[in-house]
C-alpha cells in the first residue's frame, strides 16, 4: 500500500517539476499505458476462479449499486438546480 501511495506521490512530484515543458505524444504513451492496464486487470480477474464463479452475484450487486449511484446523482442534481433556480428569482 505505502509503495503504491509512494509511486502516485512521486509522479506526482515529477508531474509538478515538468509541468511547464511540452510533450507532444505524452498524450498517445498515456493512453496506450491505460489500455495495457486495463487488459492486464482482465486478465488478472479472469484467472481468479473466485471472481468468476460469484459473476452472477456480483453483476446483480453492481448493477444495483450503479442504479442507486445513479439516481442519487440525478436527485442531487435536481435540488442544486432548483435551489440555484429559486436564488436567481425564476427560470435558470
Amino acid at each position: 500500500m505505502f509503495t503504491v501511495i509512494g509511486l502516485m506521490l512521486g509522479g506526482m512530484c515529477i508531474g509538478f517539476l515538468l509541468r511547464k515543458k511540452r510533450y507532444p505524444g505524452i498524450r498517445l504513451l498515456i493512453t496506450a499505458l491505460i489500455w495495457i492496464l486495463l487488459f492486464l486487470l482482465g486478465i488478472e480477474v479472469g484467472s481468479n476462479r473466485q471472481i468468476i464463479e460469484g459473476l452472477a452475484t456480483l453483476g446483480i450487486e453492481a448493477f444495483i449499486i450503479t442504479l442507486a449511484t445513479v439516481i442519487g446523482s440525478c436527485i442531487c442534481a435536481w435540488v442544486l438546480w432548483y435551489w440555484v433556480c429559486r436564488k436567481k428569482g425564476g427560470q435558470a
